[in-house]
């Protein structure tokens, strides 16, 4: 039976690489940081690393490793079990009750990724009497999310205001019960932040809850790092918040959701993804309430990142490359056609800078881009480093 499916499935295969969509895997063999050492799959030797989550360059810190090391000792590897069962250890309710006092919100919940707790969260509190109000540019995981609930289903325009009271009055009229507005913080494909006093303003005059996912904001958007609701000042008024372990806050893995106490005590009731997969293990919970007690002065980190984005945005722009507007560290350089974002990017790897190509199905046809993210572990010397290796690449590539 195989043997005609792996047929189809070459075929498939063969039609990704000749459309120019494929995604190479790049092997690193050193710790994540501002410069890593490719093995594998481009150009080996040392380069500098534009394209990691890594924003606080926090996920190679010694105090965070060292944390992690004494949890090896202390907690064990892993757990071996969910959470219900004899999953739970102390540390994990430390954790949870850390990051409910650092959101502003009453509970968090574990999970062992942010993709899981998008997935957790729609079909356990709608039902298909109710409505969920999606940004068209959320998060594959949240878009997974809400396919898994009866809810009906409303989008609307990225960051648009009018569309969005447009579809809160479709969902009024067709007598939903309850109402969930859901947008990511931050919109990973184009650092466009998401407008929540608006979204808060509107779910207020619509008796609608609100729901961010703040993966690539929290740790270091907000005079405090508490991501976009802190930015807007709407920590008070939105009702859930969803992030990830795994990028500013040390760069490893799980997931949360903070929110009002009864959501949280119900998604342990019913989240299949929270009762069915094994528990955050150990030692990433007693690294991630080290990264929480980094974050408490890390102002300087914060204030580096905001420089370092503000170079690259400046020079990059100075040099005619299409950035979209913005200010948040990641900064999509738009290439347009597929093939000539994966080639730029390999001349940037030649040129010693590390970046990826991003092309359909993570962006839209036609929109392929390279996404350059920047770090507070990277120098001023990095950033202008990293400008003029795409100053030459552009160069060789269009001669």
């Amino acid at each position: 039976m195989f043997d005609s499916v792996r047929d189809d499935l070459r075929a498939t295969l063969d039609e990704i690489r000749a459309a120019g969509l494929h995604k190479p895997e790049r092997v690193i063999g050193t710790p994540q940081s501002a410069t890593v050492n490719v093995t594998a799959g481009g150009r080996p030797g040392e380069v500098l690393n534009f394209c990691a989550n890594n924003y606080l360059g926090l996920a190679d810190h010694p105090e965070v490793v060292a944390a992690a090391h004494e949890a090896l000792d202390r907690w064990g590897y892993g757990m071996a079990s969910v959470r219900f069962i004899c999953g739970t250890q102390e540390v994990h309710k430390e954790l949870e009750a850390r990051l409910s006092a650092f959101l502003g919100q009453e509970d968090t919940i574990l999970y062992s990724s942010c993709f899981d707790a998008n997935g957790g969260v729609f079909e356990t509190l709608l039902g298909a009497e109710d409505a969920v109000i999606s940004d068209a540019l959320n998060h594959a995981s949240i878009i997974d999310g809400i396919r898994l609930s009866k809810a009906r289903r409303f989008r609307y325009a990225n960051r648009d205001m009018a569309d969005l009271e447009a579809q809160l009055k479709e969902a009024v009229a067709a007598g939903a019960r309850r109402k969930l507005i859901v947008t990511d913080g931050v919109f990973s494909m184009d650092g466009y932040v998401a407008p929540l006093k608006d979204v808060c303003d509107l779910a207020d005059r619509y008796d609608a809850m609100v729901m961010v996912d703040d993966s690539h904001a929290v740790g270091f958007v907000g005079p405090g790092g508490r991501g976009t609701p802190e930015l807007h000042g709407v920590m008070d008024r939105v009702d859930i918040i969803t992030g990830t372990l795994g990028k500013a806050l040390g760069g490893a893995s799980g997931g949360y959701v903070a929110a009002r106490a009864e959501i949280v005590a119900l998604l342990r009731q019913r989240s299949r993804p929270y009762l069915f997969s094994n528990t955050l293990a150990p030692v990433i919970a007693a690294a991630s309430l080290k990264v929480l007690d980094l974050l408490e002065s890390a102002d300087d980190l914060r204030v580096r990142l905001a420089e370092n984005t503000a170079l690259f945005r400046r020079r990059m722009t100075e040099e005619g490359f299409d950035i979209l507007p913005g200010d948040h560290a990641i900064a999509p350089v738009m290439i347009g056609d597929a093939s000539e974002a994966g080639r730029m990017a390999e001349l940037l790897l030649e040129r010693g800078v590390y970046v990826i190509g991003f092309s359909y199905p993570v962006v839209p046809q036609g929109q392929a881009r390279i996404r350059v993210q920047l770090s507070a572990a990277h120098s001023l010397e990095d950033v202008n480093r990293a400008v003029d290796a795409f100053v030459a690449a552009r160069a060789e590539l269009k001669g």
